[in-house]
C-alpha cells in the first residue's frame, strides 16, 4: 500500500484534488499579477506618448531662430523645478502650464492676439503636443509644437543636446 501525502489527498480521499485546486489558485494569482504588471506598464507607456495632432512642428533649432527673429513667441510650458534643473531656452517665455491663469498669461504675452504664432516646448514633447490641441480648442489658431522638447524624444535630440543656448531661470 502506498502512503498518501495529505497535501495531495482531498477530504474524501481523492488524490490530487487539493493539489490541483492549490495549483489552479496559484496559477490564477500569477496570471492576475502578470496582467496587472503589464497593464500598469502599458498605461505608463501610453501616458507618455504625445497625442496626434495636425498642427505645425518645429525643430529646436528652427524654434530658436524664429524666436530670435520675432516670428514666433516661444513658450516653455514646463514647471519651475524643470526650469531650475535645465534652464530656460534663450528667447523663451516660461509659463507653467499648470497655472490656473495659464490662458490669461499666454494672451498677455501675445497682446491678446489669438492668431499670433506661438511655439510650445516642454521636456520631451508630450505636454507640448497635448497643450497644442488644448490651445487650438481654446481659440488659438497658430500654435506650433516643438516635439523634441528640451531633453529629446523619438523625433530628435532636443534643445540641450542640440547645444542651443539656455538661460538660468531667475524665478523663485
Amino acid at each position: 500500500m502506498t502512503k498518501q501525502n495529505p497535501e495531495q489527498t482531498g477530504q474524501d480521499g481523492r488524490e490530487g484534488e487539493c493539489l490541483d485546486r492549490r495549483l489552479s489558485r496559484r496559477s490564477l494569482l500569477r496570471t492576475g499579477g502578470a496582467l496587472a504588471v503589464v497593464s500598469l506598464g502599458a498605461g505608463w507607456w501610453w501616458r507618455r506618448q504625445p497625442p496626434a495632432h495636425n498642427r505645425p512642428r518645429l525643430t529646436p533649432a528652427e524654434a530658436f531662430a524664429k524666436a530670435q527673429s520675432g516670428e514666433i513667441t516661444l513658450i516653455d510650458i514646463r514647471t519651475p523645478r524643470e526650469w531650475r534643473q535645465t534652464g530656460v531656452p534663450v528667447g523663451a517665455v516660461p509659463i507653467d502650464m499648470r497655472r490656473r491663469d495659464f490662458l490669461q498669461a499666454l494672451e498677455q504675452q501675445v497682446a491678446g492676439q489669438r492668431g499670433a504664432a506661438i511655439a510650445l516646448i516642454c521636456a520631451r514633447g508630450v505636454r507640448s503636443a497635448r497643450m497644442t490641441n488644448a490651445l487650438q480648442a481654446a481659440g488659438f489658431s497658430n500654435v506650433i509644437d516643438v516635439p523634441q522638447g528640451m531633453l529629446g524624444a523619438a523625433s530628435g535630440p532636443g534643445w540641450i543636446a542640440g547645444n542651443l543656448p539656455v538661460a538660468r531661470w531667475q524665478g523663485s
